[in-house]
């Protein structure tokens, strides 16, 4: 369902003007869609606001240059590895627009009433003149995204002849017989190409002539339409140089090329976290920042591909699949709420190890290689919580044979009630965000955290058996 088919879509303010002339008389003015997005940004950084709500991360690197480029009017490529942000980005864009903008009503191509384009729609206009009927489309329709794939044709870009007006007695060589693409279809709007590299060489040249010239070629005849649209794309540098690659002439239109980034803290990484996944039980910040950590480990790591890269969205499952696995144990323990523990991330290496690009060579040891960076992240996460905090009365009670047992089926309650009172896991919980009066699943994930934080210091040993694991000397 498109989004001007959508039952949900905003509805514009009855006091609009509905008729050209009143839209005269008002003082609008045709204004392009480059000029509508520098007046807009330009008026946002002037007023403090945020141009860009839910982008985390590029404040200081991507947006500043995305910014300029957009008040210098290019159209704009956005290059980066996958998962990135780089479609989120684009998405925004839209919020860059005027809320509502005229166009003729019934017009294919959302012509302004002031400035019609097509032959249909002067026509009208000579016709009816200041009685021209006037429809208000908000700025959400006026963003139009495409896939590039190979399969994609010029027809579905620019357009093509319809047969049926062909049938109806008009010529080949009349406007009125073609059917537009995406492009056209997108005039006073952003046209968002993903992934550009992948759209057929000859097919990149049919954009050549929109970018620049203004002008369609449809089967061999010229429609000069003065399309009015801000072009903006993205690629994976892997695809740019090697799968696919965007042709020179195509690469020398786009005024700007931005490249973006992966997170640059840990930070970032937990806020895009929050923002994006959908967890089903509680996720305490330190798990969060464990998994942080992990997809930064694994993006430094040797054994990965790092061409391919390590998406974003690879936290976010793996958040996703923690939340998940701390609901089961809830439901199979009747324990409330459900809040995720240590025990939990043990299942995120078998369930994400196809997300991961692994050299070759590595056949068969994916699983070894993400434990020990799993591993790895939560001896830096520990190591962080707790630093300065002496552990060694929480290590001396389970060497003094306190075993603390942990696992799908043991609950909060139960694993604290292994230990006796210690001032030791007030401060441990506390580290771990949480109070002496919260309820004990969120005590004992700061616990938990803290006797693997001495496991992995090998100051207590670990023992597991089954469904259930046992913290002892």
């Amino acid at each position: 369902m498109t989004s001007q088919e959508s039952p949900f879509r905003p509805q514009p303010p009855a006091d609009l003007p509905r008729t050209a002339g009143e839209l005269r008389a008002a003082g609008y003015r045709p204004r392009s869609v480059k000029s509508e997005v520098h007046d807009n940004l330009l008026a946002a950084l002037r007023a403090g606001e945020n141009p860009w709500p839910g982008i985390v991360g590029f404040s200081r690197t991507v947006l500043p240059q995305l910014e300029r480029a957009l008040l210098a009017g290019h159209d704009v490529i956005l290059l980066g590895e996958r998962g990135q942000g780089k479609t989120r980005v684009l998405r925004t864009l839209a919020g860059l627009l005027d809320e509502w903008t005229p166009v003729i009503e019934g017009s294919e191509l959302a012509e302004h009433p002031l400035a019609p384009i097509t032959p249909v729609s002067r026509r009208r206009a000579d016709e009816l003149g200041d009685e021209l009927p006037v429809a208000w489309v908000h700025r959400s329709a006026r963003y139009t995204e495409k896939l590039a794939t190979p399969d994609t044709s010029v027809g579905d870009l620019i357009g093509d002849v319809d047969p049926v007006r062909v049938a109806e007695g008009r010529s080949l060589g009349d406007p009125e017989t073609i059917h537009y693409g995406l492009v056209p279809r997108a005039h006073r709007g952003i046209v968002a190409v993903n992934e550009l590299p992948d759209l057929a060489e000859r097919i990149q040249v049919a954009l050549l002539n929109v970018m620049e010239e203004r002008d369609v070629q449809i089967r061999g005849y010229t429609l000069r339409l003065p399309l009015d649209v801000l072009l903006v794309a993205t690629a994976n540098p892997e695809d740019y140089t090697n799968r696919g690659r965007i042709i020179t002439p195509l690469k020398d239109r786009f005024g700007a090329e931005v490249r973006t980034h992966y997170p640059l803290d840990v930070t970032a990484e937990v806020e895009v976290v929050k923002q994006e996944a959908r967890l089903v039980a509680e996720v305490g910040d330190p798990l969060l920042s464990v998994l942080a950590r992990f997809v930064r480990n694994l993006r430094a790591s040797t054994v990965v591909d790092q061409r391919s890269g390590v998406s974003a969205r690879f936290a976010v499952a793996a958040a996703e699949t923690v939340a998940a696995a701390a609901l089961r144990r809830s439901a199979l323990t009747g324990e409330q709420p459900a809040v995720a523990r240590p025990v939990d991330l043990e299942a995120v290496p078998g369930v994400l190890r196809g997300k991961v690009e692994f050299e070759p060579g590595e056949e068969g040891r994916e699983t070894e290689h993400l434990t020990h960076l799993l591993r790895r992240a939560v001896a830096e996460t520990a190591s962080e919580t707790f630093a300065g905090l002496d552990l060694r009365p929480l290590a001396d009670t389970v060497a003094d044979g306190h075993l603390v047992a942990t696992g799908e089926r043991v609950t909060g309650a139960e694993l604290l009630a292994a230990l006796p009172e210690l001032p030791v896991l007030h401060e441990v919980a506390q580290r771990a965000g949480v109070s002496a009066d919260d309820p004990a699943p969120r005590i004992a994930a700061g616990v938990e955290l803290a006797l693997e934080a001495l496991y992995l210091a090998r100051r207590v040993a670990k023992d597991a058996d089954g469904a259930t694991t046992v913290y002892g000397p």
